[in-house]
């Protein structure tokens, strides 16, 4: 963000000054239709870094489409998490778009499907189990 100049600070502590009742809010509109509102439009979740270990390819692919290609990497990630969480609700639209989109663009290697498929059973049997704290290692 940049600096404020001298002139903008005397500005804001001028209005800073004032009390709500000082404030003439008569040429401004009032908002009373919130339905086209959108939740969480501006909230950006924290970042944590991470190491990732991807194919070579894949890293090109990502760099080729220039700048930023690490939050491509997030958006990419997201889609796929909302598509598997629509994917498992009982709205049918979204799971429409969730298979197209599983089908399509994040459609994975099979071993790598494999590998994740028995882990998924593997933890529902433990949590079926009541072993759901337990940690095993998947290979």
């Amino acid at each position: 963000m940049k600096k404020l100049t001298k002139e903008q600070k005397r500005q804001a502590a001028v209005i800073a000054a004032k009390t709500d009742a000082d404030i003439d809010l008569s040429d401004a509109r009032e908002v009373v239709d919130w339905s086209g509102a959108e939740i969480g439009k501006f909230y950006r979740p924290p970042k944590k870094p991470v190491t990732m270990r991807l194919d070579i390819d894949i890293i090109k692919w990502l760099k080729s489409q220039g700048r930023g290609y690490q939050t491509r990497v997030n958006a990419l990630l997201r889609h796929a998490m909302n598509s598997r969480w629509a994917a498992r609700h009982e709205d049918e639209a979204l799971r429409q778009k969730a298979q197209a989109a599983h089908d399509g663009l994040h459609a994975k290697r099979a071993s790598g499907s494999i590998k994740r498929i028995h882990a998924d059973k593997l933890r529902a049997r433990m949590k079926d189990d009541g072993r759901s704290s337990a940690r095993v290692r998947l290979r």
